[in-house]
């Protein structure tokens, strides 16, 4: 590709015209040709012309406003919009008041998610393909108070199912006789938040203890980086894809994409995300900005799969609302919550399943929380590192300084200059 761009410039091309030199000679060339080759002989499915159909989109983001900050995500191809709603029915909420980590806290964060999950698992999808996400009833915040008018304050609700957001944009839902025919399993005993394939299970006294293949899978995922300079620019990314093991397409060591597992072949499960062609899963790839005042505020992401919107929301809130500063956020203690649908891993639906009042705490977890988190319901597992690594920017306007804040949870760092 650098050869294409090269070549194209001693032509006297313009750098657009180099870039797309390079974009040409990957997708039309012998790049692509390469490619395909590979991937059919074995057993793939892609042509000459479905890499040379293929454009990249740009597109306007979703967006929300909590308590005066703007918080930006992708569209429903991702699972970034669910964050946008965990945050809007949390805005009904004094989580302040609550205090880190208590046990409503968590109890109270712990159900806003599982209700955005649920969303998340039964409207999300391709937007470029029918049928088309109600997003509009999603974010909205009236949607938002309902959804919170749910939430039970002394009990988690293990039966969360999808809500209804068409009534908010102005519609009548064509898949509640879906939603009636679901059924979220209570099987605790085949799935954790990673995939079956990537942790081993040990129990003793109802505690679930991870090895050390497992956290370094957790700890390798998805790659996320977030860049920023003097002039305003601001860039958020989770690259990934063809990850370890990876099946590499022919001789061009490119490992091909394994995201296709994130589609459903049954409409009852998700009737946006039924595998098509030309159609994209619905991936948890969900890099975020935030916006304060019209200027960025936060530029911040995670990897970990189906925890990263989890790990995202919680590092928000520990700036919003307790005063951490970014580096605190990024190495505080979480939880995590195993009740939704698995997005990656598995080889069959039960390994996917829900299992409803799961819950991953710290280590550093006191007694009290551990008590009455019990006696909500939940099942209780602990681990010495409950996120994967977050990296963040913020944007210290009052001192003309950027903060940068990268956890201790995996190989991640920061760059100043």
């Amino acid at each position: 590709m650098v050869e294409a761009e090269q070549a194209a410039l001693k032509q006297n091309k313009t750098r657009s015209e180099a870039i797309m030199a390079a974009y040409d000679r990957f997708y039309k060339g012998d790049i692509a040709k390469e490619f395909v080759r590979g991937c059919q002989e074995q057993g793939g499915l892609i042509t000459m012309e479905d890499l040379a159909k293929w454009k990249p989109i740009e597109e306007e983001p979703l967006h929300v406003n909590y308590k005066g900050i703007d918080v930006y995500k992708l569209q429903p191809w991702t699972q970034g919009p669910s964050l946008l709603q965990a945050l809007n029915i949390l805005e009904q909420f004094d989580l302040k008041k609550m205090g880190y980590n208590s046990s409503q806290y968590i109890h109270t964060v712990y159900e806003a998610m599982s209700l955005s999950f649920a969303d998340r698992d039964f409207y999300y999808g391709d937007p470029y393909m029918a049928p088309i996400e109600p997003i509009e009833g999603l974010l909205s915040k009236a949607y938002a108070r309902q959804q919170a008018s749910r939430i039970n304050s002394d009990r988690n609700d293990p039966n969360i199912q999808p809500g209804d957001p068409y009534p908010f944009q102005g519609e009548k839902n064509p898949y509640l006789n879906l939603i009636k025919k679901r059924q979220y399993s209570k099987d605790s005993s085949t799935r954790n938040f990673m995939p079956s394939h990537d942790i081993r299970q040990t129990t003793s006294s109802n505690v679930q203890k991870t090895d050390d293949a497992y956290l370094d899978r957790l700890w390798r995922g998805t790659t996320s980086v977030e860049a920023a300079d003097k002039e305003g620019w601001v860039v958020s990314i989770t690259p990934s894809g063809g990850w370890v093991p990876a099946c590499v397409a022919g001789n061009t060591g490119i490992g091909m994409s394994q995201r296709m597992q994130s589609f459903v072949l049954d409409e009852e499960l998700n009737p946006f995300n039924v595998v098509a062609p030309g159609k994209r899963p619905r991936v948890t790839l969900t890099p975020s900005l935030a916006m304060k005042d019209g200027k960025p505020f936060l530029s911040f992401a995670v990897q970990g799969g189906d925890t990263q919107e989890q790990n995202l929301l919680q590092f928000f809130l520990n700036m919003v609302e307790f005063g951490m500063t970014v580096q605190q956020a990024t190495e505080a203690a979480n939880f995590n919550s195993n009740q939704l649908w698995l997005s990656l891993g598995g080889t069959k639906i039960d390994d996917r399943k829900p299992r409803p009042g799961n819950i991953l705490l710290h280590n550093s977890t006191s007694k009290e929380v551990r008590a009455d988190l019990s006696k909500m319901g939940y099942t209780l597992s602990f681990d010495d590192r409950t996120s994967g690594p977050i990296n963040a920017i913020y944007f210290d306007w009052k001192h003309g300084s950027l903060w940068g804040g990268s956890s201790n949870h995996g190989e991640d760092y920061g760059i100043g200059w």
